[in-house]
């Protein structure tokens, strides 16, 4: 059986899989970023276990990929957002984060704690 920290890190992972699967290849603007990472964070913390998500899409580094576009946005993808969670777990609490590491959108986390 897994432990209870065991358990609780397993949720934090899913609730990771699915904020990042469900939401990338969304279409997003500087003028629609806060209202999407409002409804990121509202999606993921109606999941059991979880206390609290923070979503903040990286507008600047959006506005910029824009500048360079003909297009009034552009697909969500790891590279735009970073995410802290905080789930519990019987007692557990982990947190998370997610950010960018050399190209690829790290989850990770940050503390386990009894």
């Amino acid at each position: 059986m897994p432990s209870t920290a065991e358990t609780a890190c397993f949720e934090a992972g899913i609730k990771f899989g699915s904020l990042y699967h469900q939401f990338a290849g969304t279409p997003v603007s500087p003028s629609s970023a806060d209202s999407l990472a409002t409804a990121m964070e509202d999606a993921i913390e109606n999941q059991p276990h979880c206390e609290s998500v923070e979503v903040d899409v990286l507008v600047d580094d959006l506005a910029s990929e824009l500048a360079e576009s003909t297009a009034d946005y552009a697909e969500l993808t790891g590279r735009f957002i970073e995410v802290e969670m905080l789930v519990e777990y019987e007692g557990t609490r982990v947190r998370t984060r997610m950010e960018m590491e050399d190209d690829y959108p790290m989850m990770r986390l940050v503390s386990v704690e009894d």
